[in-house]
């Protein structure tokens, strides 16, 4: 990580990573092996786009090879309002909902609600007044837990100080995230926090003793990502073709050994 591992006693977290099952560019077992040998983070959470499958798979492999790392189980999902973490969490979340809805059923089983990139002008991102509207209603259910003030994406960047600002006047926990999609990405934004484990990160997160890290990506790296995303969109079309053809589903790649996900998401899921 660019600004080196935190003070003693504290942890790390990167709580925003993308795998071949929904646009990101790695594998599950290489986000692993990449988060053990190049990273020091504690605790990642998988958050592909409106599906949990990979995420299952990744704690089950993190924890039947003994990993240091300790997987929390969680996507992003797509609401009527932007998009939202959703973490500690065991069921996949419905998508296409108002953020009220979706922020209440990651509550509902117990998980924690995150806006990803919020206040962006973009269709993707969860505007301040819809925000405001969550956290002026007196029922705790539909108050997300935090806000992501980090995101080193072109997302982030421009919105970075704004946001931070938003999260103070509204007494929310801060978070920061790599929203990696590459193995080069993770990391590169993180969240620290006093402790070691999952558990220890949900306590700092209500509260709100949590601080975001992180460098920004540069253009050119955002860049050949995308051109290594459009690779990936093709071969899943050519699976996808295949597998019609041949009528035993679509084939394509999700990035993970089938028996280490008891969860499969239908193809309708993934973004």
């Amino acid at each position: 990580m660019s600004d080196g591992p935190g003070p003693a006693g504290s942890g790390t977290a990167d709580l925003h990573l993308h795998t071949l099952a929904s646009d990101g560019t790695a594998g599950v077992i290489e986000v692993l092996e990449h988060v053990e040998e190049h990273t020091d983070l504690d605790i990642v959470a998988i958050t592909d786009h409106d599906r949990i499958d990979a995420a299952v798979a990744a704690r089950a492999i993190a924890r039947d090879r003994g990993l240091r790392v300790e997987v929390i189980v969680g996507e992003e999902v797509s609401t009527l309002g932007g998009h939202l973490l959703a973490l500690f969490v065991e069921e996949r979340i419905r998508p296409l909902r108002t953020l009220s809805a979706t922020v209440a059923e990651v509550h509902d089983q117990g998980g924690m609600a995150i806006p990803a990139h919020p206040l962006v002008p973009y269709p993707l991102c969860a505007q301040g007044w819809v925000l405001r509207g969550l956290l002026d209603r007196s029922d705790e259910r539909f108050h997300p837990d935090a806000l992501e003030t980090f995101n080193p994406t072109m997302l982030g960047r421009p919105w970075h100080t704004r946001v931070v600002r938003f999260a103070e006047e509204n007494g929310l926990a801060m978070v920061g995230n790599s929203d990696a999609h590459a193995l080069g990405a993770i990391a590169s934004g993180w969240t620290e926090f006093p402790g070691r484990t999952a558990e220890d990160l949900r306590a700092a997160i209500i509260a709100r003793e949590t601080m975001f890290r992180g460098s920004f990506h540069d253009a050119s790296g955002q860049f050949r990502t995308f051109g290594r995303q459009l690779a990936k969109y093709g071969r899943d079309a050519k699976a996808g073709a295949a597998g019609r053809l041949r009528r035993d589903g679509s084939g394509r790649d999700l990035g993970y050994p089938p028996e280490h996900a008891p969860i499969r998401e239908p193809d309708e899921a993934r973004r």
